[in-house]
């Protein structure tokens, strides 16, 4: 049974979604002057913004509260404040996703109060209505049911996290694991695959980290 719903996107779903979002912010009316990426998971939509909607101006803020793969922090905080003077722009701000929404409030309140925009609006590719405490101005896709979507750029950190999970959850009771065992765990668990060589890298990531030891063919969980 799927413990964790799942959804692994690919990168022409990402230009799909980002064209669409663009085509819906034209037919609002709303011309950005700068278009500001939520880092890091905006960065690659809010890119894609700028080139369908041809804006020159590109800024990030890095507003911050999943600490891992679908385990959200305590709180969001903003990552390296810094002064821009956004006087009379039309600002865009965007991010992959509205979860929680608590990234994108900060980041609005901080824009708001610190850059001094004449205009400010939110865009996602993502919107998880039933879940989510503000709602963008524009979005391509509501959610009505929670899941993780897993984004191309997150592949190898998301597959690390989740392989961890699983392996630490179970390592009282199983703590050497072949390569297929785990993949069939991890397809169990998150109803996906990400294939073989983000699979492969991610072992041996954990490798490197000292989570795990590799034995032969054989993966031993080395944490305690």
């Amino acid at each position: 049974m799927v413990r964790v719903p799942t959804k692994l996107v690919t990168w022409d779903e990402i230009v799909e979604w980002s064209m669409g979002l663009a085509e819906t912010i034209k037919r609002r009316g709303f011309k950005p002057d700068i278009v500001i990426a939520v880092s890091r998971g905006g960065y690659v939509p809010a890119r894609l913004i700028c080139d369908f909607l041809l804006v020159d101006n590109l800024i990030s803020l890095q507003s911050q509260h999943w600490t891992e793969a679908a385990k959200v922090a305590e709180k969001a905080l903003i990552k390296f404040p810094y002064k821009v003077d956004l006087s009379g722009l039309r600002a865009l701000l965007v991010d992959d996703i509205v979860d929680t929404g608590d990234t994108l409030i900060l980041a609005k309140d901080f824009i708001a109060s610190e850059w001094n925009p004449k205009d400010l609006k939110i865009a996602a590719l993502q919107w998880i209505s039933p879940v989510a405490k503000i709602k963008p101005d524009f979005y391509y896709i509501e959610v009505k049911e929670w899941i993780w979507f897993q984004y191309p750029w997150t592949r190898h950190e998301d597959t690390t996290q989740f392989i961890k999970r699983i392996l630490l959850e179970k390592k009282e009771i199983k703590r050497e694991w072949s390569y297929n065992e785990i993949k069939t765990e991890f397809e169990e668990s998150y109803g996906i695959f990400v294939g073989d060589a983000y699979f492969k890298l991610a072992l041996n990531t954990l490798v490197e980290l000292g989570i795990l030891e590799k034995k032969n063919d054989v993966f031993v969980i080395k944490m305690t």
